[in-house]
Order: structure tokens, then C-alpha cells, then sequence
């Protein structure tokens, strides 16, 4: 019996996917509890056109990431912080520094898609990478400064 989940169902599938079940199981189980719905061919030819929407926006998703890692690879950040006499920082430079200075030129970017390798604590040029979309990632060019 195919069905369509309406909500995560452990060892059986995502919210949204079409599955092949047992009748029995979906029948005394998933369907009473509004886990899923019978896969009547409306609901299929529904599912569908679903699916290709999901597709569409995904696709338009991902053209704006590329585009927005083009631009970023062109970025170098100046983020000035106070230091001691031998370059090391008070403190460190954090995803949400970045952020926030992405933000400032115009990047809208959240502070848990960003990864540095190690926290940032010394002077001179880092490398940040961002996640932008699956399988899209930006490096932009972080320079630390001392702050006058």
C-alpha cells in the first residue's frame, strides 16, 4: 500500500516522501494517528506537482548561493580588535564578528554557517568559510587589525 508521510516516521521515511507500506501497518497505525495519508491517485498527482515545486525553488536557491559565493570570493573583511604588543588579541574573532560585518556590507549571513578553523586570535589574514546552500561553500579573507 503506498502512502505519503505527514510527518517524519523513524526507520520509514521524511515528511513529504512516498512510501510502500505493509496495509496492515498503515491502515492500524499511521493513518489513525495522522502520520500519513492513503496515496489515492489525486493525492499522488498533488505530491507531484509538490515535488516539482520543491524542485524549482530549490534550483533558484541554489543559483542565488553561486552567485553569492562569486561575490563573496571577491570580500576581504577588516576587523579591527585590540591587541597586545606581540599581535595576540584580546580575546578572538567569532563567527558573530563576522556576521556582523558581512552584514554591514551588505551579506546576510547566519553566524552558524560560518566555520573558522580554530578560534581566531592573532593578528594578520584568516580564512572563513561559509555555508551557503548544500554543497556550496564560500572562503572569504579575514584581516585582523589592531584596533587604535
Amino acid at each position: 500500500m503506498q502512502i505519503i508521510l505527514q510527518q517524519d516516521v523513524p526507520n520509514l521515511g521524511k515528511k513529504g516522501e512516498l512510501k510502500d507500506v505493509a496495509p496492515g501497518y498503515a491502515r492500524n497505525l499511521l493513518i489513525p494517528k495522522g502520520m500519513a495519508l492513503e496515496a489515492t491517485p489525486q493525492r499522488i498527482r498533488e505530491w507531484k506537482k509538490r515535488q516539482e515545486k520543491e524542485e524549482m525553488l530549490n534550483q533558484q536557491q541554489e543559483e542565488q548561493a553561486r552567485e553569492k559565493a562569486e561575490k563573496l570570493k571577491e570580500v576581504e573583511l577588516v576587523i579591527k580588535m585590540p591587541a597586545g604588543e606581540s599581535g595576540r588579541l584580546f580575546g578572538s574573532v567569532t563567527p558573530a564578528d563576522i556576521a556582523g560585518k558581512l552584514s554591514e556590507i551588505g551579506f546576510d549571513v547566519d553566524k552558524k554557517d560560518i566555520e573558522v578553523d580554530g578560534p581566531i586570535k592573532s593578528l594578520g589574514s584568516h580564512i572563513a568559510s561559509l555555508k551557503l546552500h548544500p554543497g556550496i561553500k564560500a572562503d572569504i579573507s579575514i584581516k585582523v587589525e589592531q584596533e587604535a
